[in-house]
Order: structure tokens, then C-alpha cells, then sequence
């Protein structure tokens, strides 16, 4: 039977080759793609750390220290998606800037080829 430990470890490398793979198709821009590699480094590492999560097990009183392997991994996660709902913002008020933009641009294109 396969250990949650295990399974996690080979989801992380799994999750590592495809975010070099959509890098190296260019899926996947580099600076967005430093989250993930960090997410699935950190998951590898926590899932090959059987000593440190039996410590952190016993010290937050959890019988199995897999829950706390899973505890972790969710924050991880959490801090990954957080950080591109910032960047979606970002770029949403960005978006709204831009249109606006253009949308004066072109009023004054439009003033400026009525009064030629």
C-alpha cells in the first residue's frame, strides 16, 4: 500500500515537470511559474521530512503526523493561490486603466478630425 508521504513526494515531482514543461513551451511565464516551482520543491521536501512532522505532530498534540504533512501542504497552496489572486487584481486594474486610456485617446482623435 502506498504512504500518503510517498504519494505526496511523487505528486510534487509530477507537479515539477509540468510546470518546466509549460515553462519551456512558454505556457507559463517565468516570473508566475516561480510560485509553483517553490510550492512543489516545498512539497517534496515536507513530504520527504518524516522526523520533522512527527516533531510537529507531538508538539500541536495530532496523533498522525500526516495530518500535519496535509496542514502544510494546504497552507502552501493557500499562500500560492493568494498570491495570484493579488497579480489578477493587478492586472484587472490595469485593464480598467488602459481602456481607459484608450477610450480618451480616441475622443480626442474624434475632437481633433471634426474640428479639421
Amino acid at each position: 500500500m502506498v504512504q500518503l508521504p510517498d504519494l505526496l513526494a511523487l505528486l510534487s515531482v509530477l507537479l515539477l515537470l509540468v510546470v518546466l514543461r509549460a515553462i519551456r513551451r512558454e505556457h507559463i511565464r517565468v516570473e508566475y511559474s516561480v510560485s509553483w516551482l517553490a510550492a512543489a520543491l516545498a512539497l517534496l521536501a515536507l513530504s520527504r521530512s518524516g522526523a520533522v512532522l512527527e516533531r510537529a505532530a507531538a508538539a500541536l498534540g495530532v496523533q498522525d503526523p500526516a495530518l500535519v504533512l496535509l496542514a502544510l501542504i494546504l497552507i502552501v497552496f493557500l499562500g500560492v493561490f493568494y498570491r495570484f489572486s493579488r497579480i489578477v487584481s493587478e492586472l484587472k486594474e490595469m485593464n480598467i486603466t488602459l481602456t481607459q486610456r484608450v477610450a480618451i485617446l480616441e475622443f480626442l482623435l474624434r475632437e481633433r478630425d471634426e474640428k479639421a
